[in-house]
């Protein structure tokens, strides 16, 4: 099943990046780049999922259709 987790993703100051998540705790994930970064989010976020089972706050599940934040550089 496909749940929805929200993450934060912020540059740090050596020019990495680095994802933290409020839905599922201890997700932490540095990559290169933002989609480096997202994957190993992914990642992370199944194993804590699954290790967490039944502790972690209802996440929303995935639907046909959700919002999604597209940046686009100008």
């Amino acid at each position: 099943m496909e749940r929805i987790v929200n993450i934060h993703i912020e540059k740090l100051p050596e020019g990495l990046y680095l994802a933290t998540s409020e839905s599922v705790q201890g997700l932490v994930a540095q990559g290169r780049t933002i989609s480096e970064t997202i994957e190993i989010a992914k990642d992370v976020a199944k194993k804590l999922i699954e290790a967490q089972e039944g502790q972690i706050k209802d996440l929303p599940s995935f639907s046909e259709s959700f919002e999604y934040p597209l940046v686009v550089g100008v």
